[in-house]
């Protein structure tokens, strides 16, 4: 007697989704990844990728091993006093930047200093799943170059104090830097550009 379906204990599926996403979003960048071109290189159906990870951007960050969703988080940070939306976005990407052990975004950001395309697919992922996020709440005609502003400072603050490791930034606690950089954050988000 033949048995079907599924095969008793780990059948290793999903990490060989995860290692073919990988694959394709470095070759492809964010938007020219396809679950069904992910599928194909995992030996899978399509239907098993979303079953496995729901959606391209849970994808991603499975397999760039990013500590959160950008679609859990956003909307968290946009309730609340809006003059108060750059400190919290600030106090998100301190947490999730200051892990004990290594962070795999700062490892992402690292890379893409020195790899095209490891700096086009995060340019990519930021531009559609955390900036343009932000950008369509907002709702100001410029809220695009705001965000990206925003983007910029956090990507600067990124550089200088994980990767250069510039002193005493580094070491600074997160409510010296939040008050500190918050405020230009918020500038950035609601106030005037001119």
């Amino acid at each position: 007697m033949v048995r079907t379906g599924r095969r008793p204990g780990e059948s290793g599926t999903r990490e060989a989704i995860v290692e073919a996403a990988r694959r394709a979003f470095a070759e492809h960048g964010y938007e020219g990844a396809t679950i069904r071109g992910i599928a194909a290189r995992a030996g899978v159906d399509p239907a098993l990728v979303y079953h496995f990870h729901g959606s391209k951007e849970e994808l991603f960050a499975a397999a760039m091993r990013l500590p959160f969703q950008p679609s859990e988080v956003i909307p968290s940070l946009l309730e609340g006093e809006p003059d108060r939306l750059g400190e919290r976005i600030l106090r998100l990407f301190l947490k999730v930047s200051d892990q004990p052990g290594g962070n795999p975004f700062v490892a992402l950001m690292r890379s893409a200093s020195t790899n095209e395309q490891a700096a086009r697919m995060l340019r990519e992922f930021l531009a559609r799943e955390v900036i343009g996020r932000v950008a369509t709440a907002l709702g100001a005609p410029d809220a695009e170059l705001r965000a990206t502003f925003v983007g910029s400072q956090l990507a600067g603050l990124a550089m200088a104090r994980y990767i250069l490791r510039m002193e005493p930034l580094a070491s600074a606690d997160q409510d010296a830097v939040v008050a500190a950089v918050a405020p230009t954050l918020q500038r950035y988000l609601t106030g005037d550009l001119a």
